[in-house]
């Protein structure tokens, strides 16, 4: 497959073109990972809500085995401390959930951006490139084949802008019909031309 122009000023500016897409991607895959930082960061409230809720949870368990060593009255009295250490408990787990959803929605979103990013780019760009590899691939081979020339010469006709077919002949559309070499060689080139295939010779 023929992917780049046989001419130096447009090979320069399709790989001038490959480059800055792979650029725009690499920048894309940047961003998203910025992105999804920025929110991963917001996960510290759940980690100090985890913390503060395991403290509180470590404090009322301890406070109420202290008050429950109290002769007659301590298990009554370490009721409301087990009661706060569930409360604690809870906490724990909600900044453990918190902390899981933040970090999911950030890499959610941070593969989001990035994915955006990366298939506006390729649809813009593999697009065009693939059409140009296409048409330089038919071409070439077409350049090869005995009957090439007048193949050429028709996808030319039409192809080609009013202004380079002018430029060919006057009248290319009947040139071309009654065979004249001359002409078809002319449509031929131009049309190798346009696909970015040089004309041997």
């Amino acid at each position: 497959m023929k992917i780049y122009s046989d001419y130096p000023a447009r090979r320069a500016l399709q790989i001038t073109a490959d480059l800055a897409a792979a650029l725009v991607i690499g920048l894309g895959i940047w961003l998203g990972v910025i992105v999804g930082s920025a929110i991963a960061v917001l996960a510290e409230v759940g980690r100090q809500l985890e913390t503060a809720g395991a403290g509180f949870k470590g404090a009322m368990t301890d406070a109420g085995d202290a008050l429950g060593q109290v002769p007659l009255i301590g298990a009554s009295i370490r009721v409301p401390f087990d009661a706060a250490s569930g409360t604690g408990g809870l906490l724990e787990d909600a900044g453990q959930t918190t902390q899981t959803v933040i970090t999911t929605t950030a890499i959610i979103i941070g593969a989001l951006v990035a994915s955006a990013i990366v298939f506006a780019v390729c649809w813009v760009w593999l697009r065009r490139r693939f059409r140009f590899a296409r048409r330089a691939t038919e071409a070439n081979k077409l350049a090869k084949l005995a009957d090439g020339p007048d193949l050429l010469a028709l996808r030319a006709l039409v192809g080609a802008s009013r202004r380079d077919l002018a430029a060919t002949d006057p009248n290319p559309v009947a040139s071309w019909r009654s065979g004249d070499l001359t002409v078809i060689r002319k449509l031929a080139r131009l049309e190798l031309r346009e696909a970015g295939v040089r004309v041997a010779g």
